[in-house]
């Protein structure tokens, strides 16, 4: 089955890594509503890949996402509706958490309001260290969009998140780096999120990650008990796994474990 990516929301995979990429490198990659719904698909199609062990997110030219297209916001009521119409907690952004295949984002430029949003919901995050970062919901008479006021404290805390949505400022890929924003800053994030993707499809098992990330999720609403618990069950589920056996044979070989493709993250 082909990927359903279009001219605006590029998709490509090599070697187990899939690569979403927004397209308008003239708007600073600004997102019509048909990119988001694309960017869902593409994000739902790369997870369902048994051959996919993890996705980078990055944008064309020098920015990464600047966000919802103002020329749409201000012209045209109709299409405006079309950034909330079959969306909910199911979708872009927040989809990435419930996706059982790690999400790294590559933020080589301007990342703004929704653009803001899919850069940071990412498992992974690195910046380039030009590259500038706003909410602007509250700029731009608006609200704390997709889900962002759930997600940003939990990344950096109540107080800086509390800053950046009210305040809508800019900061700096180095400034990212210092709130704890992002995993890491340079002049090549693109190179660090091949990297890191490199190394998660190369050394851990798909399963894991997928359990991992599900867990991780649940324990935002659950208490330690509950949690532990939880861990419990996981546990015995994971003894009966081939992919710990994989790793075994991997270490006393001395070479990477070869675990078994995992689709869908189940």
């Amino acid at each position: 089955m082909d990927a359903p990516a279009t001219d605006y929301v590029t998709y490509s995979c090599v070697d187990s890594i899939a690569t979403i990429t927004f397209n308008r490198p003239e708007k600073l990659n600004a997102l019509l509503p048909d990119m988001i719904h694309t960017y869902s698909d593409l994000l739902v199609f790369a997870d369902q890949d048994p051959q996919v062990r993890a996705i980078v997110v990055t944008g064309a030219g020098r920015g990464f996402c600047s966000g919802a297209d103002l020329s749409v916001l201000g012209t045209d009521p109709e299409l405006v509706q079309g950034f909330l119409k079959g969306q909910s907690h199911a979708t872009v952004p927040g989809k990435v958490l419930h996706l059982g295949t790690p999400v790294i984002t590559a933020i080589n430029g301007p990342a703004a309001g929704l653009g803001f949003v899919i850069a940071i919901s990412a498992d992974f995050r690195f910046v380039h260290s030009d590259a500038t970062l706003s909410t602007t919901f509250a700029r731009l008479g608006l609200i704390a969009e997709y889900g962002v006021a759930w997600l940003l404290p939990r990344l950096i805390g109540l107080g800086a998140a509390t800053d950046l949505l009210l305040t809508g400022r800019t900061i700096d890929g180095i400034t990212a780096k210092e709130l704890g924003l992002v995993n890491g800053v340079s002049n090549d994030p693109l190179a660090d999120a091949y990297s890191c993707a490199y190394e998660l499809a190369t050394f851990c098992s798909p399963a894991s990650i997928a359990v991992i990330k599900a867990q991780i999720m649940k324990a935002q609403m659950a208490g330690f008990n509950e949690s532990a618990d939880d861990a419990f069950i996981e546990m015995g589920h994971a003894f009966e796994r081939p992919d710990l056996h994989a790793a075994l044979k991997g270490k006393a070989n001395k070479t990477a474990p070869e675990f078994p493709n995992n689709a869908s993250g189940q």
